[in-house]
């Protein structure tokens, strides 16, 4: 079973940027696709962005144009860009890897941001 390691939450600003990190313990290309999701106080959790085998990313309606995602196959990475924050955007913040009907978890970053 696959180990993600999220690194880079923090409390910032509303407007400033944060990087999330996920580093997996094997080939990020093993699985259909590797994911941020995001789950803020009370609420469900939310897929944010994905990246797929083939490079496909796909984001969040609410966060188009502020997040992006990508990936380093050699250091079996991928990272979550976050810029213009907002205080919605607070949530802990999990790292997934997809493969068919299975996800795997990392165990979440904390994010905050205050206005």
């Amino acid at each position: 079973q696959v180990q993600l390691e999220e690194s880079g939450g923090g409390l910032v600003q509303a407007g400033e940027s944060l990087r999330l990190s996920c580093v997996a313990s094997e080939n990020i290309f093993n699985y259909n696709y590797m994911a941020w999701h995001r789950q803020a106080p009370g609420m469900q959790r939310e897929l944010v962005a994905s990246i797929n085998v083939g490079g496909r990313i796909d984001l969040a309606q609410s966060v188009k144009r502020r997040f992006t995602i990508s990936r380093d196959a050699a250091k079996n990475m991928i990272d979550l860009e976050m810029s213009e924050l907002r205080p919605e955007d607070t949530g802990i913040y999990y790292c997934a890897a997809h493969l068919l009907s299975r996800t795997f978890w990392g165990q979440g970053v904390q994010v905050t941001v205050s206005s």
